[in-house]
């Protein structure tokens, strides 16, 4: 990729998106640069999956303009993936489609925790097994940019937080920048460090602790979600496995958390 590691490796200049005569999304600006986790938020119909659709350049702006240097390399977890179940399709083939190396996949699958599932149907994968696998397909390429939609959709609350965890190791290993949105407020906080609620425009934004007290974030989820809704903190020297359950690596781990009482 070109460019100098501190500019935006996206950037949306008062971006409109008209579908059927009807404003889906309107005059939104933001940019992501390396190391950003940018959660996007909202209620249903807000357009979120098509502001992010127009970042990847599968849905055409209506109007304003997107920046995005020569080059980026991006990877994507869609919200939905349809895979015909008469269809014979391994993990492997699943990844080979990608056209990266078998090492690669491998390594991505390992670093995903499921790389045992290699040579396993996708027909026979768990809800969380499944995303890991979508994720695994998004990290093969390295990409500057991972792009999420509703990445822990189908997956139990632990598997949730787990799988959070592991977005952010990522972003730190690979210093990529990710866009993310997720429905799952009490533990995407945990998982980000700016919020954009979205509702056609950017309502407010902020950082995780402090957009819960914006009248438009009360606005537009209502005043019992917003005094329900605590920051997460979860910082330890352990890890999860597939499940969100905890492995123990040595016997002096540290667990600070706050959660809703």
């Amino acid at each position: 990729m070109t460019g100098t590691d501190d500019a935006p490796l996206v950037r949306l200049d008062q971006v409109s998106v008209t579908l059927n005569d009807t404003p889906v999304v309107d005059r939104v600006s933001l940019e992501v640069r390396r190391n950003d986790i940018v959660t996007i938020i909202g209620p249903n119909g807000a357009g979120k999956t098509t502001l992010i659709k127009a970042v990847l350049g599968i849905q055409p702006v209506t109007d304003g303009h997107i920046h995005k240097p020569r080059g980026l390399l991006t990877g994507y977890v869609p919200q939905h993936l349809h895979l015909q179940p008469t269809l014979p399709l391994s993990v492997r083939r699943f990844l080979a489609l990608t056209g990266a190396s078998e090492n690669d996949c491998q390594a991505a699958l390992a670093r995903t925790g499921i790389r045992h599932l290699f040579r396993q149907s996708v027909h026979h994968l768990s809800g969380g097994e499944m995303q890991r696998l979508l994720l695994a397909r998004a990290l093969v390429r390295k990409p500057d940019l991972l792009v999420l939609d509703e990445p822990a959709q189908g997956v139990d609350i632990n598997g949730q937080a787990a799988l959070y965890e592991l977005i952010r190791e990522v972003r730190d290993e690979l210093a990529c920048g990710v866009i993310m949105i997720s429905h799952d407020l009490h533990l995407v906080m945990a998982a980000t460090d700016r919020v954009i609620c979205l509702n056609q425009h950017i309502c407010c934004s902020g950082y995780p602790a402090d957009i819960s007290q914006d009248p438009a974030f009360v606005e537009t989820f209502g005043r019992p979600v917003a005094e329900s809704l605590a920051v997460y903190h979860h910082h330890h020297n352990h890890s999860h496995d597939l499940h969100g359950d905890v492995v123990d690596h040595d016997h002096n781990e540290h667990c600070d958390h706050h959660v809703p009482s």
